[in-house]
């Protein structure tokens, strides 16, 4: 019975972590656990750290509007986008997931890649509380900083921009920014160095909801 509770504190200790960290990512270059996975592999890793205002205005813009369009109106979870998710997923369609920014920044933080009820429990939540904790613009920074954005470990806008167009991501047009955009889903077999006619028609329709003032800006 003490063993039984001793393995119920651990475990509670261990999910309370993610929610003492998150106040201390308010500055700091935190790293994925995606990334530290792969050093520990001995997996090629490719990440330098770029301030989100020293970026090319068209990203955040672009990746906004590509993977969360409500993202300076919601609190961390998008419940529209969730709901028809879970009611795709019920029919038997493939979708998204509904994941926000906001989720996805919680899961390459703290959480592990690939799909699971489990994940997406501790997921949303988390993703409420870093969006109490955390700024917009910090949720955004953080994001573009962790999201894998290259076939062979690039992580994070820099190196997914000097991989793909030779050049730092202050740099870029808002064509290649929209190309970045399209490859997020998964940049192992969508690329923005060499886009085919899927990755291109997407980098299109993402360059004109860039511009939408739908969008906001919270940034």
């Amino acid at each position: 019975m003490r063993l039984v509770r001793r393995l119920i504190l651990i475990g509670l200790l261990l999910l309370l972590i993610p929610y003492l960290l998150t106040p201390l990512y308010a500055t700091g270059q935190p790293v994925s656990t995606l990334m530290v996975w792969r050093w520990i592999t001995g997996a090629p890793v490719e990440r330098t750290w770029v301030d989100l205002k020293a970026m090319s205005p068209a990203l955040p813009r672009s990746v906004v509007g590509s993977e969360d369009a409500r993202f300076c109106s919601h609190q961390g979870i998008d419940w529209a986008s969730l709901q028809s998710a879970i009611d795709d997923a019920q029919e038997g369609e493939i979708s998204g997931g509904g994941s926000t920014i906001t989720q996805q920044v919680a899961k390459n933080l703290f959480l592990w890649p690939g799909r699971s009820f489990i994940r997406k429990g501790l997921e949303i939540p988390l993703a409420m509380w870093i969006d109490f904790v955390l700024s917009k613009q910090r949720i955004l920074e953080l994001y573009l900083n962790i999201a894998e954005m290259g076939p062979t470990g690039q992580f994070g806008a820099e190196a997914g921009s000097r991989f793909a167009f030779g050049r730092s991501v202050s740099a870029i047009s808002a064509r290649e920014a929209a190309l970045l955009a399209a490859i997020l889903p998964n940049p192992v077999t969508r690329s923005a160095k060499t886009p085919g006619p899927g990755v291109r028609r997407l980098a299109s329709r993402y360059m004109a909801r860039a511009q939408s003032a739908e969008l906001g800006r919270c940034w």
